[in-house]
């Protein structure tokens, strides 16, 4: 016989992680999606202009590197090496292309990990976020 959970153990998630992550991947701000998370290039904002969220307990330090060298480095090893096997290029060229392709996807991926970093933070409450607020047990 099956017992039904008492509703007070039943904990609401007021931040989902996935609407979260899908908000800092955008730049934008994880709380309401619409104010900029980032100020500049990879600034992270003080607070939000939308609707106010506080981003100053942001700890994103490295992490955002270490994932953008990790991508890039995965996506673009592979696709030199079939590229060499085909073509045959010189290797001026290789470098010349690959060297642009990698530093381009780099900074296009580098503040989107930011974000997302930041967005992560925000919705699991680390480094301060959510400090103030009754915790939810």
């Amino acid at each position: 016989m099956s017992h039904p959970i008492p509703s007070s153990s039943i904990q609401d998630d007021d931040r989902p992680m996935k609407r979260a992550v899908l908000r800092g991947l955008l730049c934008r701000c994880p709380n309401c999606g619409k104010g900029k998370l980032l100020q500049g290039y990879l600034t992270v904002r003080d607070s939000c202009s939308a609707c106010g969220e506080d981003f100053t307990a942001q700890r994103a330090d490295d992490g955002p590197a270490y994932l953008t060298i990790l991508l890039v480095g995965h996506l673009m090893a592979p696709l030199m090496l079939a590229a060499f096997v085909a073509y045959r290029p010189s290797a001026m060229t290789l470098m010349l292309v690959f060297g642009i392709g990698c530093v381009a996807l780099t900074l296009a991926l580098l503040p989107r990990f930011k974000g997302l970093i930041v967005a992560i933070q925000w919705s699991r409450r680390m480094h301060g976020f959510g400090h103030g607020e009754a915790d939810v047990a």
